[in-house]
């Protein structure tokens, strides 16, 4: 007697039997052959892209300064090209005269320089003893000079070196660097074509790119001439002028090293934002205490009187037509700098900053603030947009025209 068939409910868990299936892969042998070669040919040229990009990184560096060179001679070149001086000319005029006034200030004050800047270094355990003798006799601490002369590696036989080096000069410096010449004969000859092939460079550059990308690289160009140009320039000026009158006053109170001490407190307070200033009366200031503490409270009184005419006369002439940069972002750029190029990428990371913030502003969105942040911080009427809360492009500066003869 056949047994009764047991019937399972439809969509019931426990009966429903899965369902085995096999999957066969196979593999072509010629597919794995040309994936391989790929992998190996994009890794091999990888390799090689970072292998020159290290052997050419110094030569990079050497260009990008030839273009700070360029774009800061820029308005010179074209106060000749308004008169109607051929722009190759100009380029001449002006790279000699830069030239000539160098070479003059390095006759004149190089060997002055190198000798303060020795006597300076030599100079410097005796000055942190005296100052840590007079901070512990006024204020009743509990300093050891030689502790932080050993902190600070200026011990007597860690300085000698560097002090004998200074002592050599300027041709014992350049006798011992040679690669240095090589760089700056580099750097003088980019800056000399990229000055002179002007407009011409642009175009050369430009028949690489679709006709809608070619106005975005001109235009680009002209706001890193004007506005980055200026504002080297300036810089330069303002850097010049604390020099000379830091000069003038350290001279005049019989401060020892007065030249480079003045030197440094020119281009720090121009190209150290934030902390340049602080920083370029600070080393005076103890300097003027290891030697005559009371030459210390008149430099710090010209420091104060000097800083508010810079701010409030020199400044607003000087860089009426230029443009500023926040002091946090200009503090990270001397930072970013120094981490890729060394001293010298301290004080180019800000006009490179100021070519970007440049662009940005230009071809960047700013937007109208919300109400609850509106009622708290007054925005500037530069940065709100129109009414009605919409993204408003800034147009870019037309490009002045040019009728440049090269």
């Amino acid at each position: 007697m056949d047994q009764p068939r047991r019937v399972d409910p439809p969509g019931d868990p426990v009966a429903a039997k899965p369902d085995l299936r096999t999957v066969r892969i196979s593999l072509d042998q010629r597919n794995i052959q040309a994936v391989t070669i790929r992998v190996l040919v994009i890794v091999s040229v990888w390799i090689i892209a970072a292998w020159v990009v290290g052997v050419v990184q110094h030569f990079l560096f050497l260009i990008l300064l030839a273009w700070l060179a360029a774009i800061a001679s820029e308005p010179a070149i074209r106060w000749f090209l308004r008169r109607g001086m051929r722009r190759s000319r100009a380029t001449a005029i002006v790279g000699a005269s830069v030239i000539l006034v160098v070479m003059g200030l390095a006759v004149v004050f190089a060997q002055k320089l190198f000798e303060q800047a020795a006597q300076l270094v030599r100079s410097a355990p005796a000055t942190v003893k005296s100052v840590v003798d007079q901070l512990n006799s006024t204020f009743g601490l509990q300093l050891d000079a030689s502790q932080i002369t050993t902190t600070f590696r200026l011990q007597p036989d860690q300085i000698q070196g560097v002090a004998s080096d200074l002592a050599m000069g300027a041709p014992g410096w350049v006798g011992s660097l040679l690669s240095v010449l090589v760089d700056l004969v580099t750097v003088v000859v980019f800056t000399f074509y990229i000055a002179a092939a002007g407009p011409r460079l642009i175009q050369e550059v430009a028949v690489w790119l679709p006709p809608d990308r070619q106005p975005i690289l001109g235009a680009v160009w002209d706001i890193a001439e004007q506005k980055t140009g200026g504002y080297v320039d300036s810089k330069i000026v303002l850097a010049a002028l604390s020099a000379l009158f830091h000069g003038i006053f350290f001279w005049a109170i019989g401060l020892p090293g007065w030249l480079p001490l003045a030197l440094l407190a020119g281009v720090t307070a121009q190209f150290v934002p934030v902390i340049g200033s602080l920083l370029g009366a600070a080393v005076p200031v103890v300097v003027a205490l290891g030697d005559k503490p009371i030459t210390a409270v008149w430099i710090v009184v010209f420091a104060v009187v000097y800083q508010q005419i810079e701010t409030y006369v020199l400044t607003p002439r000087i860089s009426q037509r230029t443009m500023e940069v926040n002091p946090a972002i200009a503090l990270a750029a001397v930072f970013l700098g120094a981490a890729i190029w060394g001293p010298i990428g301290a004080f180019i990371g800000v006009p490179i900053a100021a070519a970007v913030v440049s662009i940005i502003q230009t071809y960047g969105r700013r937007y109208e603030l919300v109400s609850h942040m509106a009622s708290t911080a007054k925005p500037d009427a530069s940065a709100a947009a129109p009414s009605g809360g919409a993204a408003s492009p800034r147009a870019p500066e037309p490009p002045p025209a040019r009728s440049e003869s090269t």
